[in-house]
């Protein structure tokens, strides 16, 4: 039993620089409740909460926000006003999954539904880009984290150890092993397992295993450190007699693309278990490994005579990476009484599914079957149950309620995502990696505003240890006790209570996913914490790849057309109303006028949204110019950028693959599995629908954070530009202008003026590196210090350092924002208006290869360097740009359709 721990906080005094404990200053946002609620909570008298009534109308928003019943209100104040946290009388915390979870039981006799409400702490508070670093620098921290989460076995000896005392624990386990053979057997040490005893390459040739112990079926080496295929080769093909191996966590199977595998099969005929995957070449020893019948006590059948899988009722073979199930050992004679079997998670793409059908219907006994659906038996549970008329349950669901209900595809009893790590892995980074499975999160806000950035927290030992059930006994919600009824004294908790009648000695669960069902897409949510079918997925994936390779865009054929110019022959200028302060201040042409009445203005140059209403509300008419186009969300909406693009071009090189989150999860979960299975960079980048300045973006290879991160607001996953082009060994973007005369016909043109924007750490991938903001992104105008470099002084030290030409990188980017608006032009024909006039920010970043990958489009771009700085011009003809001149050329190329410093794409 894990008792359950005293109160105790962490990191809401980092996060929000305020008291200690766990006070906030400013209120959650909760369930969420509305901008009302926070002006009404704002607003009440700043006194203590003496008594409910009080509490009551103080909290009301939040209360009913929270879902909890209204019987319960009462309670729950009793408790908050003495902050008594008496869930240990009620509850016990027991280990489960060999220890690498914990469940919640009850130890009360009973509990009735709604009966009772409970106090949860908040272990640790902090917002996303902070979470590394108290982990590295909060005393304590790191340690309960690791305990809650069940990731610090093995701790004590992560430091590491002298190469000596590592040789010492092998020798050490070498004789225990050697003596329990003795033991129990005839001597013979047949199954070895040396696991986690830091054991390198040259270790691993001093141990000479092979010749001490040349009788090895079995040989587990998980989560040591070799790292040259070459030598575990030597080694491993030495054994004649070798059935299985286990080199799982080993550096080496990073750095060998596969050859490992392919000569242990060739050298090692009678192999038929690697890395827990089956060989062509399993049969009778694997299927009773996977049956329980051989193992350490039992290496192998003493009686060669017999199979040993006669008495087996039951086998589970998922994700054993089987492709042909067709096998001498896998047939009713030798499995005469197969009841239940477990076929998950296999390719199987050498059967057809007639053969594998035929087959199944062999097992004569078999009642229970647990396969992928839709998989290789077919895409539809009925389909598969008329095939098989002996089954009586797939995937755990009476086969009479599947025919009954018509339902055609069928879960099953998925299996928990385990924490996994290797022995020399940080306490830190075990817990980055783990914590996806434990964190909840809410986002501040004041009577103000809604905070730009979500808070993640981690409920303590006790909420912490409830697990997920679809038909759960407990619900849980965060909730914000203000005791002195004001903001400033909020201090957060989370509530639970009983929603099912509960016996002693009952698991107490809650609905991970509450609320949320298959229209947003619950069952792919679920990946995150709980091994998924990933063919399903996978099938998902290759059926959506398939169709962007078979788009292609219909030939654009250019059409040069030049858009009247909108020049009053009258002689009065263009009259301009603007709300921003650098048109204001640096449109100085003379055929162009500032007016503070929009009403009169001949063009309207706004940084709002210009929608139909407000066109009512400031009487804005068809006939003044706006510089925005109908419909351009379609590039200026990073989900909306991708679906044109996707449209129009498929999936050109120069987009990374990239997909939303709210409609292609399980697209991008099948894309995560496939590279990870070839062994490729799996590194993504999430940043959200419609925000600038990378709020809220994020870059992990995690696959439970990508999913769990869809909880702070809508996104697109993108594939990071893992190597980028580097600039002084820093990371850059490149923000280039692009004026928009017309969508139909496309009339665009690129302003010679682009900057380069430069990180102010060295670039990395280490795992830390990826919370630093000043590593990864580019944007420091509102963050960091600048690190300004003045463009031709760019171009000059880009071309030494890497011994290109500009122009012909250039020339590149060129052509892909012809095709990022041609895309729109075809994709979107509505975008054309003839009184549209546009500027628009094009971020673009170049790969190692010096290749450009579009990054995002912006609508009305901050040009407040471009105004500021005096630019050399490093493309056309050259030249200075005045900073005074940026929006003279901007307007006279829109309205007078006089090009000075832009060139037409």
């Amino acid at each position: 039993m894990v008792l359950l721990s005293q109160r105790l906080s962490f990191g809401l005094k980092m996060v929000l620089g305020v008291g200690g404990g766990n006070e906030l200053a400013q209120a959650a946002r909760v369930a969420p409740p509305s901008r009302t609620a926070m002006v009404a909570m704002a607003s009440t008298a700043n006194r203590k909460i003496e008594t409910y009534e009080e509490f009551a109308k103080v909290h009301a928003l939040l209360l009913a926000a929270s879902g909890l019943p209204e019987c319960l209100h009462r309670r729950l104040f009793e408790k908050l006003s003495v902050e008594s946290f008496d869930g240990g009388s009620h509850f016990q915390i027991e280990p489960c999954e060999g220890g690498r979870q914990r469940r919640l039981v009850l130890t009360s006799t009973s509990m009735e539904a709604d009966s009772d409400v409970f106090l949860v702490d908040h272990a640790w508070t902090f917002r996303l880009s902070d979470a590394y670093k108290q982990l590295r620098e909060v005393p304590g921290l790191a340690e309960r984290m690791g305990s809650l989460m069940c990731v610090d076995v093995y701790v004590s000896g992560d430091d590491g150890e002298d190469e000596g005392n590592c040789e010492l624990g092998v020798e050490e386990t070498l004789k225990s092993e050697v003596g329990e053979a003795k033991e129990k057997g005839d001597g013979t040490l047949r199954w070895l397992e040396l696991e986690g005893l830091n054991i390198d390459d040259a270790m691993l040739v001093s141990l000479a295993l092979p010749t001490r112990f040349p009788d090895l079926v079995a040989l587990s080496l998980l989560g040591n450190k070799l790292n040259s295929a070459e030598v575990v080769v030597q080694e491993v093909i030495k054994f004649k007699h070798l059935k299985g191996i286990w080199l799982n966590n080993n550096p080496v199977l990073k750095n060998c693309d596969g050859k490992l595998e392919g000569v242990s099969l060739k050298e090692l005929p009678e192999l038929e278990i690697y890395n827990s995957s089956f060989t062509s070449n399993f049969g009778e020893w694997a299927l009773g490994f996977c049956a329980g019948i051989y193992g350490k006590d039992n290496p192998v059948n003493a009686d060669q005579s017999h199979t040993s899988l006669h008495t087996v009722s039951s086998l589970d073979l998922s994700n054993r990476n089987i492709h042909n199930l067709k096998n001498k050992a896998l047939t009713p004679i030798c499995l005469p009484s197969l009841t239940y079997l477990n076929i998950q998670g296999n390719p199987l793409d050498q059967n057809s599914v007639s053969d594998l059908l035929d087959l199944l219907r062999r097992f004569t006994c078999l009642r229970s079957l647990e396969v992928d659906i839709p998989g290789p038996l077919g895409r539809r549970a009925i389909d598969i149950l008329e095939s098989l008329p002996n089954i009586s349950e797939l995937n755990g669901i009476n086969a009479s309620k599947i025919l009954e209900t018509g339902k055609h595809v069928i879960g099953s009893m998925l299996l928990p995502r385990l924490p996994e790590w290797t022995p020399d892995e940080p306490l830190a980074d075990r817990i980055i990696n783990a914590m996806w499975q434990y964190l909840m999160t809410y986002r501040l806000a004041d009577e103000e505003k809604l905070d730009e950035t979500s808070v993640w927290y981690v409920m303590d030992e006790l909420g912490s240890a409830l697990r997920h059930s679809d038909e759960p006994n407990f619900r849980v919600a965060p909730f914000l006790f203000m005791p002195e009824g004001n903001l400033a004294s909020a201090v957060s908790f989370s509530i639970l209570w009983p929603t099912q009648n509960v016996q002693k000695g009952y698991e107490c669960t809650r609905n991970f996913l509450l609320g949320i069902g298959e229209d947003k897409q619950r069952s792919a949510r679920l990946t995150a914490w709980f091994h998924t079918p990933e063919n399903y997925f996978i099938n998902a994936y290759e059926k959506h790849h398939q169709k962007l390779l078979s788009t292609s865009l219909i030939s654009f054929t250019f059409q040069y057309s030049e858009t009247r110019s909108i020049h009053q022959h009258c002689g009065r200028p263009l009259r301009v109303y603007t709300d921003i302060p650098h048109v204001e201040e640096y449109l100085t042409h003379p055929e162009f006028a500032i007016t503070n009445e929009p009403k009169g203005a001949d063009i309207i140059w706004t940084s709002m949204q210009v929608d139909e209403d407000m066109k009512k509300a400031i009487g804005i008419t068809d006939q003044q110019y706006i510089n925005q186009f109908p419909f351009e969300a379609c590039l200026v909406m990073k989900h909306h950028l991708a679906e044109t693009i996707q449209k129009a071009h498929g999936s050109p090189q120069w987009l990374q693959p990239t997909y939303n989150l709210e409609t292609h999860l399980s697209q991008l979960i099948g894309d995560y599995c496939v590279r990870r299975k070839e062994g490729l960079d799996n590194l993504w980048i999430l940043k959200p629908w419609n925000m600038a300045r990378t709020i809220d973006t994020t870059v992990t290879d995690n696959l439970p954070a990508i999913i769990r991160l869809m909880e702070t607001g809508p996104k697109i996953c993108q594939k990071y530009i893992e190597q980028p082009a580097l600039f002084q060994g820093k990371k850059f973007d490149l923000r280039y202008i692009v004026l928009v005369r017309s969508m139909y016909p496309l009339e665009i043109f690129l302003s010679d003026c682009f900057w380069v924007r430069i990180a102010n750490n060295l670039y990395s991938l280490a795992r830390s590196s990826l919370f630093e903001y000043e590593t990864h992104f580019t944007v420091m105008n509102y963050r960091g210090a600048i690190n300004h470099k003045n463009a031709s002084e760019f171009v000059r030290e880009f071309e030494e350092e890497h011994q290109v030409k500009w122009l012909d990188i250039h020339t590149r980017v060129r052509k892909i924002i012809r095709s990022v608006f041609e895309a729109a032009a075809v994709a979107h024909p509505e975008m054309h208006s003839p009184t549209s006039r546009a500027m628009y920010g094009v971020d673009v970043m170049l790969d190692s290869s010096f290749q450009p990958k579009l990054l995002e489009v912006t609508y009305c771009p901050d040009c407040t360097r471009a105004c500021k700085y005096d630019l050399d011009i490093v493309v056309g003809e050259g030249g200075v740009a005045k900073g005074v001149d940026f929006f003279n050329n901007v307007f006279r190329c829109l309205f007078l359709n006089e090009t000075s410093q832009v060139s037409q794409l």
